[in-house]
C-alpha cells in the first residue's frame, strides 16, 4: 500500500508538471504567433451612434460581424483637440496626440515660413500617375513612427505596408514613413489612383491596370437608396432646409444622377462626395490585396484603409440625413465584400482587423436651433478683423496678429521683438479680449500650456493637441454646437447647412472601436478607452515595439 500511494503521488506530480509545461508552451505559441495581415480601417467622420442607429438594417457580414465575432469598445474617445482628419489618422496609428506627432490640423500656419502648410504636402517629391502638380505628398511632417513603421522595422522591412484612401492624408499618415506605398484618388478630370516618388518611381502594373479599366467611371450612375426610403426611419425627412446637396440640382433629395451632375461638381470628385466613393475604395483595396499578395506568407503585412466618402457626405448633407444613413448601409455591404475576400485570400483565422474613426460630427446647428437646442455659427473672418483692429489699437503697432486659424491665434514674433513687446503680456491681453466675444467658451495661452499640465476637462484635451513649435500663441474653444465654416473645413458646404467637426465635445470625440480576427477576444466593454490605445494594443498583439511616441496603453481585455 505504501508503494502504491507513493506511485500515485509521483504520477500526480508528473501530471501537474506536464500540464504546466503544456500551458507555458501554449502561451509562448500565442505570444509569438502573429496574424499574416493587419487591416486598420478608419471611417472618416463616423460617430459611435451610427453603429446603434442603423444596426437593424446592417447585414450580417460587415459591422455586425465585427461586433459579434470580435470586441466592441463602446466608450472610445479622442483625448485631444482638434478632431480633424489629419490629426485623427496620425493619432490612431502613432498611439499619441498632436502634442508629440506634430500633425496639429489638416492645414496650419507655419511661423517659420510665414504661410499655411498642408499636413501631407512635400515639394521635394513628385506625383506619379497624374499630371497635376498639386499631388506632391509624403508623411515628412509626421514626427513619430506608426504601427506600420514598427512592423516594418521588426520584420527587417520584409512585412509590406500599403496605405489606401480617397484622401491623400488618409492614405499617407497611417502607413507612416517606411511604407511600400500609399495610394489616393485624383478626381477632377482624371479619376485615377495615384502616389508620389516618396515611395516609388512608377505605379505598379496592378495599379496601372486598375486605372486603365476605368472602374471609377462605372460609378457615374444614379445614387438612390439601397433599401426602400420608407425603411429609413433612423434619419430625418429627405426634404428639409439643412442640407446643401450638389450644384445643378435644386433640392438635396434622392435620387442623384451623378453622370448628369458630374460636370458641375468637379468631374470625378462627385464620386468621392457620394456613397460610391467607399465602393471604389473597396474595389481598389481588394485589387491591392491581390496585386501586392498581402497576407500570403508568415511575415505580417499591414494594410491601412480609410473610407473618406462618409466625411464628404456628412459635410454636405449632415448627421441626420437620409444620405448619411444610405452611405453607411452601403459601406456595411462594402465591408462584407472586403471581409469575404480576406477570408478567401488570407484565411478566416489568419488576419486581424480594427475599425475606428478619425472624429465624429455635430448635428447641423441650424437644425438644432430649430429644436430650441443652443447652437450656432461663428464668423471667423469678422472675428479676425476685429481682433487685428483691437491689437493695433491696444499696442499701437500693426501686424501683431499674423494668422487666425483652427481657433488659434498666431503672433508675428518679429513684430513683437521690433516693438519690444513682452509676448506673455500680449498673450494675456489678447486672451482677455477673445474671452469677451460671444460664442467663445474658453481661452488659453501659450504660457499656460508650456508652464503646467492640465489633467482633465477641455483644457487637458487642448493641451494634448498643442505642439509647442507648431501651435499658436492663444487658443480658444467655442460654445457647444457652435461651429466655424470656412475653406479649411469645407469648400462645398454653405454656412448654415451640412455638418462639421473639430471640437472636444462628445459628438466629435466619441467614435467606434471594433477589433476582430486572430488574437482578438469576443466581448465588449463600457470602460473608457482612448484612440491612442489602439497602436500599443496592436503592437502587443504582434509582439513588437510600440510606435516611438506612444502615449496610450494596451487594452489587455481585447487580446486573447
Amino acid at each position: 500500500m505504501k508503494y502504491i500511494a507513493l506511485f500515485i503521488f509521483l504520477i500526480s506530480v508528473l501530471s501537474s508538471c506536464t500540464t504546466h509545461l503544456d500551458t507555458s508552451n501554449k502561451e509562448a505559441t500565442i505570444i509569438h504567433q502573429s496574424p499574416k495581415l493587419v487591416v486598420g480601417i478608419v471611417v472618416d467622420q463616423m460617430r459611435y451612434d451610427y453603429l446603434t442607429r442603423f444596426y437593424d438594417q446592417y447585414g450580417e457580414g460587415g459591422f455586425k460581424r465585427m461586433i459579434r465575432a470580435g470586441y466592441n469598445c463602446k466608450n472610445t474617445h479622442f483625448n485631444y483637440v482638434p478632431t480633424y482628419t489629419g490629426p485623427g489618422h496620425a493619432s490612431i496609428f502613432t498611439g499619441t496626440t498632436p502634442q508629440s506627432h506634430g500633425i496639429i490640423a489638416n492645414y496650419w500656419y507655419d511661423k517659420e515660413v510665414q504661410k499655411k502648410v498642408y499636413c501631407a504636402s512635400d515639394t521635394t517629391v513628385q506625383a506619379i500617375g497624374t499630371t497635376s502638380v498639386l499631388e506632391r505628398m509624403s508623411p515628412h511632417r509626421l514626427q513619430t513612427t506608426t504601427i506600420a513603421d514598427q512592423n516594418r522595422l521588426h520584420t527587417q522591412m520584409q512585412g509590406k505596408s500599403i496605405g489606401i484612401a480617397l484622401k491623400d492624408r488618409g492614405a499617407i499618415l497611417p502607413v507612416g514613413h517606411t511604407a511600400n506605398a500609399a495610394y489616393w484618388f485624383r478626381g477632377k478630370e482624371e479619376g485615377k489612383w495615384i502616389s508620389s516618388t516618396f515611395y516609388q518611381e512608377t505605379l505598379p502594373d496592378w495599379v496601372q491596370q486598375f486605372n486603365a479599366d476605368t472602374i471609377a467611371e462605372s460609378y457615374f450612375k444614379v445614387w438612390n437608396t439601397l433599401h426602400p426610403m420608407a425603411s429609413y426611419t433612423a434619419s430625418g425627412a429627405d426634404q428639409n432646409n439643412f442640407e446643401e446637396g450638389y450644384v445643378g440640382k435644386e433640392d438635396a433629395m434622392f435620387p442623384y444622377d451623378l453622370k448628369v451632375l458630374k460636370n458641375r461638381n468637379e468631374g470625378y470628385d462627385i464620386i468621392k462626395h457620394s456613397a460610391f466613393g467607399n465602393s471604389l475604395t473597396t474595389d481598389f483595396a481588394i485589387a491591392a490585396i491581390e496585386g501586392e499578395q498581402l497576407g500570403k506568407d508568415a511575415i505580417t503585412d499591414v494594410l491601412t484603409l480609410s473610407f473618406s466618402s462618409t466625411d464628404y457626405v456628412g459635410h454636405i448633407f449632415g448627421v441626420n440625413s437620409k444620405e448619411i444613413q444610405d452611405t453607411y448601409l452601403r459601406l456595411d455591404a462594402d465591408l462584407t465584400r472586403l471581409f469575404t475576400v480576406l477570408d478567401a485570400k488570407v484565411g478566416k483565422e489568419e488576419y486581424t482587423v480594427f475599425l475606428t474613426a478619425d472624429h465624429g460630427a455635430v448635428q447641423v446647428p441650424s437644425y438644432l436651433k430649430s429644436l430650441k437646442i443652443p447652437a450656432g455659427y461663428f464668423d471667423i473672418e469678422d472675428f479676425e478683423t476685429r481682433l487685428k483692429a483691437y491689437a493695433k489699437q491696444q499696442f499701437k503697432v500693426d501686424g501683431i496678429i499674423a494668422n487666425v486659424s483652427n481657433t488659434q491665434v498666431f503672433f508675428d514674433d518679429q513684430v513683437l521683438t521690433k516693438a519690444k513687446l513682452d509676448p506673455t503680456q500680449v498673450e494675456k491681453i489678447i486672451a482677455r479680449f477673445i474671452l469677451t466675444q460671444k460664442k467663445v467658451a474658453q481661452v488659453y495661452t501659450r504660457s499656460a500650456f508650456t508652464s503646467g499640465t492640465y489633467t482633465e476637462g477641455l483644457a487637458a484635451l487642448l493641451q494634448r493637441g498643442y505642439h509647442q513649435k507648431r501651435s499658436g500663441d492663444v487658443i480658444f474653444a467655442l460654445d457647444p454646437a457652435h461651429i466655424v465654416y470656412n475653406s479649411e473645413i469645407s469648400t462645398i458646404t454653405a454656412a448654415s447647412k451640412g455638418s462639421t467637426h473639430g471640437s472636444g465635445l462628445s459628438y466629435d470625440t466619441h467614435v467606434p472601436l471594433l477589433f476582430m480576427g486572430k488574437g482578438i477576444q469576443k466581448g465588449s466593454t463600457l470602460q473608457k478607452t482612448a484612440i491612442t490605445d489602439i497602436a500599443p494594443t496592436i503592437a502587443a498583439l504582434l509582439g513588437i515595439v510600440a510606435p516611438n511616441g506612444t502615449a496610450g496603453t494596451i487594452l489587455p481585455f481585447v487580446l486573447e
